[in-house]
This record gives C-alpha cells, sequence and structure tokens, in this order.
C-alpha cells in the first residue's frame, strides 16, 4: 500500500485508461454470463435452453409464464440491489476513507430494515416508493446515531466501526421483536431478515430500479470531490472541496440507495464493502471509474450469490425452502472483513490499561451490593414462577411451596421451576463469560456474541445434531465448547497483527472488529446447516435467539462445567486483574502473560459456549452484567465477577419472565428480550465511554 505513493506522477496515466477499459469490459462479461446462468436456475424445470426457444419462438406459454413471473423479476432485483450496495459503498468508504465502512457494518442497511418491518407491523400497506421513503429515513436515522455515538473523541475507524455494529445491533434486535409479534414471524425473520431475491412480479424490482439507476447516474458527480478527500480534509478544502457538503451529500446518496435495495431484497450484508475493495485491488482507484466498476462487480456478487444458494439446496415440492441470498454474502464477506479488520488501523494501541467504568459515587458495601443482587434475584424467581401463559396467585405458590396446592398448579410450578433454574445459573456463567474476555481484551464492548464464541458454539451444537444426530446428549454442550473455543482461538490469532516486524499485542477494537467477521460467517454457516437439512426452522431460530423453553432439571447438567470454571475464576481473581494492565506491568510482576490470557480465554469460551448449548445464542448478558457489576462494586475480580453473575441471573431470569408474559400463550425468546434490553445498553455505553 505504501510503495503506491512512490509511483511516478508520469507513469500512471499510460496504463490508467486502458486498465480501466479492461477491467470494467471483464466486468460486464462476467455480469452478463451470471445473469444468463441465474435466469436458468430454479424449480420449475426451466432451463435456460427453453428461455431460448421462447425467444426465438418455440416456446410454450409455460416458459414465458415462468420467465416474466419468477425469472426476470428475481434476476432484475439482483441486478437493482447490486448496483444500488456496490455504489453506497463506495460513496461511504470514500466519504469515511475507511476501507471496512458499508451500508451495513455502519448500520444503514440494519436502520433501513428496522423502518421497513415497522411500517408492516403497523398494517400500513405502502407502495414501492413510499416503503423506500420509510427504509430512507430509518438509514438515515441509524447513520445519525453513528455520528452521535462516534462524535465524542477521536473517530478513528474503530471507534466508527464500532458505533455502527452497536447500531445494527440494536435495530435488528428491534425488527426481531416486532416480527415476533407476528404468527408468522418466525419464517418471515428468517428469509426476509437475510436478504432474498424472490419477487411476485415485475413492478417493484422496475421502480426502485428507476430510483437506484438516478442515484447512480448521480454518484460520477461526487467522483472528483471523494479522490480529493481522500488525501485529507485541509488538503481538500485548500483544492476548493466543500467538505461540509461533500460528506453529507455522498452519505444522502449512499442511504438512499441502500434503502431501496433493502426495501426491494431485504438487507443483504458485506456487498457493499466486497466490491469496492476487489476493484480497488484491481488497479480501479480514481472514483470515476470505482464506482460503475463496483456497481458491476456487486451485481455479478449477488446474483452468483443467489444462484450458487438455489444450487446449493434445490427448491423443491419436498423441500420448499431455499437458502437467502444474504447468508451466502454473509459466508464470503466475514472472511473478508476478518482479513481487512486486522489491517485497519484501530487507533487502539496495546499499551496501556484496559479501559474500565467504574461510578464516581462511592460504592456501597460489598456484602450489602452482594446481599442486595442476591434478593433482587430471589424476587426475579418469584415473580417468574406466577407470570405466564397461566398466572399463579400468590396464595396458590404459597401452596404449592408447602405442597398442598391443587395439581394443576403444582404441575405448572414443577414446569416453570427447572426453566428458570437454568435461565439464573446460564445468566451468571454469561456474565462470567463476559468478564473473562473483556478482561483479556481489555475492552467493555467485548463480549461473548461480539468476539465470535457463541457464533462458534452455535456451529458446533448444530454440526453435532446434524452428523451424528444419534450422538449421547453430552456430545452437543461438547461440541458447543469445541466450536466456541476455537472460534475464539481463530478470532485471537487474526486479530494480532504485525508492527514494527515483529508480533503486536492484543488490540481491544480489532479483536471485536475481527469477532463481528467471525460471527457473521459461522452463523451463515449455522442458516446453510438448518436449511440444508430441512431441519425446522421455527425451532432451529428459537434455539438460535436463546431460548428456555422446556427445559428441565437435566439442562442444568450442561451448566455444571461452565459453573465450574466461573468458580475458578473467581479464584484466580489476582491474574485476571493483571490482565487489565496492559503488556509490560503483568511481566514486570511476574505474570507468564501469553498463558494466562490462553487460560481466561479459554474459560470464558467454555463458560459462553457451555451455555449457549443449553439455552442456545442469549446475547447482551455478558456485556451488560459486568459494566453494572464494575459499578457497583469495582474492577476487582474478586467482587466483581461474583456480582456479575447474580446480575446476570437476575437480567435472564427476568428476561425470561418478560418473554413469558409480554404475549402469552405466545412466548418471545429469551435472546430476543435481552437483546432489547442490551442494544439500547451498549449504544448508551459506547457514547459514555470516550477512550474508545
Amino acid at each position: 500500500m505504501a510503495s503506491e505513493g512512490l509511483t511516478a506522477p508520469t507513469a500512471r496515466p499510460l496504463g490508467r485508461r486502458p486498465r480501466a477499459v479492461l477491467v470494467g469490459g471483464a466486468l460486464s462479461a462476467v455480469l452478463c454470463v451470471v445473469a444468463v446462468v441465474h435466469l436458468g436456475l430454479g424449480a420449475s424445470g426451466v432451463g435456460i435452453g427453453d428461455i431460448v426457444d421462447l425467444l426465438l419462438g418455440h416456446g410454450d406459454p409455460r416458459t414465458q409464464d415462468v420467465l416474466v413471473g419468477s425469472r426476470l423479476p428475481r434476476t432484475l432485483t439482483g441486478l437493482v440491489v447490486g448496483v444500488a450496495l456496490g455504489v453506497s459503498g463506495v460513496l461511504v468508504q470514500g466519504a469515511t476513507r475507511n476501507p471496512l465502512a458499508a451500508p451495513d457494518t455502519l448500520g444503514v442497511n440494519a436502520g433501513a430494515y428496522f423502518a421497513v418491518v415497522l411500517v408492516a407491523f403497523t398494517g400500513i400497506s405502502l407502495g414501492p416508493v413510499p416503503a423506500g421513503g420509510a427504509a430512507f429515513l430509518g438509514g438515515l436515522l441509524a447513520v445519525a446515531v453513528v455520528y452521535v455515538l462516534s462524535s465524542g473523541g477521536v473517530m478513528t475507524p474503530g471507534r466508527v466501526l464500532l458505533a455502527g455494529a452497536t447500531v445494527a445491533l440494536a435495530a435488528t434486535a428491534a425488527a426481531e421483536f416486532l416480527q415476533m409479534l407476528d404468527v408468522q414471524a418466525t419464517r418471515g425473520l428468517f428469509f426476509w431478515g437475510n436478504g432474498t431475491l424472490m419477487q411476485s412480479g415485475l413492478e417493484r424490482p422496475l421502480v426502485l430500479g428507476a430510483v437506484v439507476a438516478a442515484g447512480a447516474l448521480i454518484a460520477p458527480f461526487l467522483a472528483r470531490p471523494l479522490d480529493l478527500l481522500a488525501l485529507g480534509d485541509e488538503t481538500a478544502e485548500a483544492m476548493g472541496v466543500r467538505v461540509e457538503r461533500v460528506r453529507p451529500a455522498a452519505f444522502l446518496l449512499a442511504v438512499l440507495l441502500s434503502a431501496a435495495a433493502v426495501s426491494l431484497a431485504g438487507p443483504i450484508g458485506f456487498v457493499g464493502l466486497i466490491a469496492p475493495v476487489v476493484v480497488r485491488q484491481l488497479g480501479m482507484r480514481k472514483h470515476a471509474v470505482l464506482i460503475p466498476a463496483a456497481a458491476l462487480l456487486a451485481a455479478a456478487l449477488v446474483l452468483g450469490a443467489d444462484a450458487a444458494a438455489q444450487l446449493i439446496v434445490k427448491p423443491s415440492a419436498t423441500q420448499p425452502a431455499e437458502i437467502p441470498v444474504g447468508v451466502v454474502t454473509a459466508l464470503i464477506g466475514g472472511p473478508v472483513f476478518m482479513a481487512l479488520a486486522r489491517r485497519v488501523s484501530t487507533g487502539d494501541a496495546d499499551t496501556g490499561a484496559a479501559v474500565v467504568v467504574s461510578d464516581r459515587r462511592r460504592a456501597p458495601g460489598y456484602a450489602v451490593a452482594l446481599g442486595g443482587g442476591l434478593l433482587a434475584l430471589a424476587v426475579a424467581i418469584v415473580v417468574s414462577l406466577r407470570v405466564g401463559d397461566v398466572e399463579v396467585t400468590w396464595s396458590q405458590l404459597g401452596a404449592a411451596v408447602f405442597g398442598s396446592a391443587e395439581q394443576i398448579t403444582e404441575a405448572v410450578v414443577a414446569y416453570r421451576l427447572p426453566r428458570i433454574l437454568v435461565a439464573a445459573l446460564a445468566g451468571a456463567c454469561l456474565a462470567v463469560a463476559g468478564a473473562a474476555v473483556q478482561a483479556v481484551v481489555r475492552n467493555p464492548l467485548a463480549e461473548p456474541g461480539l468476539v465470535g464464541v457463541t457464533g462458534g458454539a452455535s456451529l458446533g451444537a448444530m454440526t453435532v445434531i446434524l452428523v451424528v444426530p444419534s450422538a449421547p446428549l453430552v456430545a452437543l454442550p461438547a461440541a458447543a465448547g469445541v466450536g466456541g473455543v476455537l472460534m475464539l482461538a481463530l478470532v485471537v490469532l487474526v486479530a494480532r497483527g504485525t508492527r514494527g516486524g515483529g508480533r503486536s499485542g492484543l488490540d481491544p477494537t480489532r479483536v471485536v472488529l475481527v469477532g463481528l467477521g467471525a460471527a457473521a460467517t459461522s452463523m451463515a454457516l449455522v442458516n446453510i446447516m438448518v436449511v440444508g437439512a430441512q431441519m425446522n426452522i421455527s425451532a432451529a431460530l428459537s434455539w438460535l435467539a436463546g431460548s428456555t423453553y422446556a427445559r428441565d432439571f437435566s439442562a442444568l447438567g450442561w451448566l455444571a462445567l461452565p459453573a465450574v470454571v466461573a468458580v475458578l475464576l473467581v479464584i484466580a481473581a489476582r491474574p485476571v486483574n493483571l490482565l487489565a494492565l496492559g503488556e509490560e506491568l503483568p511481566r514486570a510482576l511476574g505474570l507468564e502473560l501469553g498463558r494466562a490470557r490462553l487460560l481466561v480465554l479459554g474459560a470464558g469460551a467454555v463458560l459462553a459456549a457451555g451455555t449457549a448449548a443449553a439455552v442456545g445464542a442469549v446475547g447482551f448478558v455478558g456485556l451488560v452484567a459486568p459494566h453494572l457489576a464494575r459499578r457497583v462494586v469495582g474492577n476487582s475480580a474478586a467482587r466483581m465477577v461474583p456480582m456479575a453473575a447474580v446480575l446476570g441471573a437476575v437480567l435472564v431470569v427476568s428476561s425470561d419472565a418478560l418473554g413469558r408474559w409480554l404475549l402469552a400463550p405466545t412466548e418471545i425468546p429469551v435472546g430476543i428480550v435481552t437483546a432489547l434490553v442490551g442494544a439500547p445498553y451498549l449504544v448508551w455505553l459506547l457514547r459514555r465511554t470516550r477512550e474508545l
């Protein structure tokens, strides 16, 4: 990268135009081939030969119906979505000067997705343009929130991307909650929420295609200002660029294009990230050629991913489900994001101590705080025993305690008690896992779900379910534990960049960024397994969202090992405390840093993975509980970890009760409820933590 700046200015123009023509022609040819192949795929049995016969006037009416009613709308949707995401990715990366920036990594897609879901939830039927307008407002709001979150300190690439991930998590959790309110929620959540090109006609792709075409034609007018903006704001202003106008204009146009894509096909991730990066690697640096080249490549990528999805799992009468195109793009884009995150400068050097947050006011005594937490947990358990599809009164609950209740009351209490205990122990383990991961990466935003542990555990558990369905019950938590540990090891390995020709330490922000890519990749693989194996999508999604439904006392056995690891982590409080002091000081105090990090990370992975095997992927508990515990009892691991465990138990038990009570008899998975609580808390934490 640095050597490119040494190239003689007189040598570059000689090959620029021929290279641009060559690359543009090659991308156009690839897009044409992919589009033709895409037209020939589908469950109806109509192939390319049948379509060619139809075009030559020898086809039958059935072929024409399939082509006009299904194939053309789907292919045209892929073209429109690809162009929109490719151009918007170029604009966002140019405006931010950040190779990891894209509509999805900055929360634009998630904000637009939430707006579309919100409109649908209200029951208002909108046409393509009004729906696109709602998506535009949602995406615009997401960008505004990202700016507010990242503007409190130095706007490093890492800080901006963390803000984008925060907004995306919050918007996605809110959208999932709204869709859970519908009886058809789970299926719609899986397909629409992961992006699909399926259309019922040509109206929507044609109308929104016109909007995208207009935006794509406007984008080249920003090419020269964006070229100059790459030199820095001050240099661009000195050369006559109105930075305060160009950057908002680029963002507005990018949000418009992204919103059109989301309203047409749902949120499709990583396309706006991959296309500009690949085109730049082909030598296209100037935005005048970068914009159209990225549009062509992105369209080919979307159509190619959709074609691959149809080839992996061919829809049929016995297998009507297919893999959403967004799952395939995530499978491709996740590793690309990890590779780019390894190279990006986050602005977070590994020197110095961890970012910790504690209350400036005088904290209460440890015994008082822990006792208050245990009291809150007891109250949460009692209330949870009462609420649900069958309400238990206080008198009935008291009678059940003393063994004199009616048979139906005893049955209800006996059914609820095991799942409540599982929820409490799972919440405690997740909280301790979050404390362990945060201690190693020295970042209060680190959480098992954000660094890929939960995704790895889900992948391991799903592999056992599909490959060895007759395996003993103990194989499930074991596989989940192995998957979580391996995924975290991979994240740490990738996140350790190079510096000065040698190995560097652990960059806290880079670990989270790489973890986000790992999580996207692992969950894409899980989704492919779910569809490919013709599993019950509703049940699978409920597990992936995190659920204590129908858990009995046997599930407590799965949590035994994580519970023991949590106790050992409290005993090893001194090494955990030293990990927060950076690189040099722990070594000076005699700590074998590499081994300590490995052991604590392994403990966190076992805790998170074992919990995922018991209750699925419950997020945000490992972020919220340790942070609250630090504010209450300080940063000492001997006090903070037990307090976090109690608070995590309270959070999961309360969330489980709320999920059972809110829409009874319909249950909302506990992971959705914790996300609704944790995502806003993450927004507040990122805004408050200026040091990131």
